[in-house]
């Protein structure tokens, strides 16, 4: 199928609450733009140089998400385009995304990357290391950056009891906390391989990149 059948067959099977950010990382210009002709709009940068360079090149009203492991010292370059920060891991890099926002006269929207799988290779805040920072000062004095929600990667298994267990107890997080701040509408969880379980555990947001694209192309 060509991309824009994967992205009609996609968009077609989720709901109409949940966003569809395609992730274009090692991917051509080209196909991005087969994606952009077919009404794509939201797309999923892994590298920061990458995500720098497409931005400059393709249309100015893609919303681009940066998904990767930000560096501290990255941010500066993304700071004057970029949509959402999915995976903010660190509350010393969202005090950095916070100065770089404020220079650039910006308020950017952030989700915090919860460790939810049972393996030592993902990162992120625990829950309660979540919990603790969300009601701190620390966080009230971050004028510059927009928490909306959070972001997740399941255990990297084929046990679908388990991939919904670890989705299931975020999105309990997530109604938890937007009782108490309304601003946490967003549950960034959900993959090419996992993403209908993502679903139906509340996810709000699916990043897919293979089911659209095709399998992942790495040079050199």
């Amino acid at each position: 199928m060509s991309i824009k059948e994967n992205l009609l067959h996609i968009k077609h099977s989720l709901p109409a609450h949940v966003t569809l950010v395609a992730v274009s990382k090692t991917k051509p210009n080209e196909m991005l733009m087969e994606a952009y002709d077919a009404g794509q709009r939201d797309f999923g940068e892994n590298y920061v140089q990458e995500l720098v360079d497409k931005h400059e090149q393709l249309p100015k009203d893609i919303n681009w998400h940066f998904i990767g492991h930000l560096q501290s010292n990255k941010v500066k370059y993304i700071a004057p385009f970029v949509h959402l920060i999915h995976g903010v891991d660190s509350v010393k890099l969202l005090e950095e995304i916070n100065k770089q926002a404020q220079k650039n006269k910006r308020v950017i929207n952030c989700l915090l990357q919860i460790y939810i799988a049972q393996e030592e290779t993902k990162f992120g805040f625990s829950f309660e290391e979540c919990e603790h920072f969300l009601y701190s000062e620390i966080y009230s004095q971050l004028k510059h950056i927009n928490i909306i929600g959070f972001m997740a990667m399941a255990s990297n298994t084929d046990d679908k009891q388990q991939i919904k267990k670890e989705f299931h107890s975020l999105n309990e997080f997530l109604k938890k906390h937007s009782a108490k701040n309304n601003k946490l509408t967003t549950l960034s969880i959900g993959m090419s391989s996992d993403y209908k379980i993502a679903v139906e555990e509340g996810s709000t947001m699916v990043r897919i990149g293979s089911t659209i694209f095709g399998e992942r192309i790495y040079t050199s």
